[in-house]
Order: C-alpha cells, then sequence, then structure tokens
C-alpha cells in the first residue's frame, strides 16, 4: 500500500513539473506581468523624441506589435514609423507572449534605453556574417536602437 501511495505522489509531482503553463490568448483588456493602465502612455514616435536628448525613459510606451519570440513568446517587437522595430523583452522572463499577439495595440510598462552599436562593432557582425567587403566597407555610421525592458503589457485592442 506505501508503494501505491508512494507512486501516485511521484507521478503527481511529476506531471506538475513537466505541465506545460498555457499563455492566455491577447484580447483587450488582457495584463501580461505587473497590471498596466493606458493611461499616460506615450507613442514610440515620442519615445524618439524623448531619447534623443534622454539615455532613458521610465514610463508607458503604446503601439503596435509586428514580431513576437515564436518558441515561447519570450519577446516581442514594436512597430517605429521608420521600419526599425523596437525590442521589448520581460523583466526576468517572469511572463510569456502569446502568438496572437502581433497586430495587436498594446501599452508596456518599463524602462527604455538607448544601445549605439558603433561602426567597427557593426562591422565585425557584418564580418561574422559573411558579407562582401564592399558591404562592410559600406557601413560608415554607428546604428542607434532602442530596447525595452517591459514590467508589463496591457492588450489595447
Amino acid at each position: 500500500m506505501k508503494k501505491i501511495i508512494l507512486f501516485a505522489i511521484c507521478l503527481g509531482f511529476t506531471t506538475i513539473a513537466f505541465a506545460q503553463t498555457s499563455i492566455r490568448p491577447a484580447e483587450a483588456g488582457v495584463t501580461y506581468g505587473k497590471s498596466v493602465t493606458a493611461d499616460n502612455a506615450v507613442t514610440t514616435a515620442d519615445l524618439n523624441k524623448t531619447l534623443s536628448t534622454d539615455s532613458v525613459y521610465n514610463g508607458k510606451i503604446t503601439g503596435t506589435v509586428v514580431e513576437v519570440c515564436k518558441k515561447k513568446g519570450c519577446f516581442m517587437k514594436l512597430e517605429q514609423a521608420n521600419g526599425t522595430p523596437i525590442m521589448v523583452q520581460f523583466t526576468d522572463y517572469a511572463y510569456f507572449m502569446p502568438q496572437n499577439i502581433v497586430g495587436k495595440t498594446v501599452v508596456v510598462e518599463g524602462k527604455a534605453k538607448v544601445k549605439e552599436t558603433s561602426v567597427e562593432r557593426l562591422r565585425h557582425y557584418a564580418a561574422d556574417a559573411g558579407k562582401s567587403k564592399e558591404e562592410i566597407a559600406a557601413i560608415k555610421e554607428p546604428k542607434r536602437d532602442i530596447g525595452i525592458m517591459a514590467d508589463g503589457v496591457l492588450v489595447v485592442k
């Protein structure tokens, strides 16, 4: 009898340990991570203006999701007018995004930073990627990227 009970307990723990957590589908009003409201959120265009004078922005940003991590939703990207998406990662990987969030308007709350990659580093990456000498020589300006570490995400629509 003890063996049966022990077996049942082990089976229960194994089931719990290997159970996949389901991610709630993205619908208006759904929040992931920290609870977020849409009030006082800036657009990605406004964020760019703010980060042209400051290196860090703490607050809420609204935008349209253009990409999400295909494996488990561990990052997403927000659309910008210039075509370069803004990478959004989640604090301590505490939550993940569903695949159906692409195309949705969201508000993310967290810290946005500007990261500048030097010409030398960009040329190094290009060489590692197997680019031609002409393509590498054409890199003449540093690349400025914005990254957001989000504490929470609210799906607006």
